[in-house]
């Protein structure tokens, strides 16, 4: 019976772990965003070198949130750094990226854009880092560590975050064509309304930080 009801809490954390870290990551990381970026990045490239740069990128993203999904914590133990603290700080990096979006600033700097041009591999840097798995979706991953007590609930992480890379791949993989078809206007509308989800998401984790710090 005591078997019996550990596997029926593994089952329902799980998957609820899973669907709130993806819904918590995917309009930070934004895959949709970053599609006319790759593009414009790989205008000169062959379907397969895209492709190829594309499975990189999902692959270091992964890699990349995995690694802060489980050492987070310890970075944070070794700097003094409480978790009230970690909340404020990635939501105010997340808002900067939210605004960044909503008025239409790029969401790399010209100097890296100008290095990627110069690179044989950009999957690493700019893409995966810092475009896709930037401070905001790295911040959100340690605050959503930080609440984790259980196998279940770190399996359920590592599988949203999977999904989240995954559709970093097929985004860039598949966007090409969708975006040459909805436009600039349409990308861009759409970046805004991305964008105002994400500034929500900001405000929640700054409110959550200041609330722990009052209790």
């Amino acid at each position: 019976m005591t078997s019996a009801h550990a596997l029926g809490q593994f089952l329902r954390t799980l998957p609820d772990s899973a669907v709130a870290t993806f819904l918590a990551l995917f309009p930070i990381v934004d895959p949709f965003g970053g599609i006319p970026i790759f593009f414009a990045m790989t205008s000169s490239w062959s379907a397969q070198e895209r492709r190829r740069t594309a499975y990189k990128t999902g692959i270091w993203v992964f890699v990349i949130l995995v690694t802060f999904l489980f050492f987070g914590r310890f970075v944070l133990h070794f700097f003094g750094i409480s978790l009230p603290v970690i909340k404020i700080a990635g939501g105010l990096i997340v808002a900067n990226t939210a605004w960044g979006m909503v008025t239409s600033h790029a969401r790399i700097t010209p100097e890296e854009s100008h290095e990627a041009a110069d690179k044989e591999d950009i999957s690493l840097a700019p893409l995966a880092m810092p475009l896709m798995s930037g401070p905001g979706a790295i911040g959100v991953v340690m605050a959503l560590a930080a609440h984790v007590d259980n196998a279940a609930a770190y399996l359920g992480m590592i599988i949203g975050i999977a999904a989240v890379a995954l559709s970093v791949t097929l985004f860039f993989v598949l966007g090409g064509p969708l975006v040459r078809r909805l436009g600039p206007s349409a990308v861009g509308a759409i970046n805004k309304i991305f964008g105002f989800l994400i500034l929500a998401i900001a405000v929640q984790l700054v409110w959550n930080g200041v609330a722990d710090f009052q209790n």
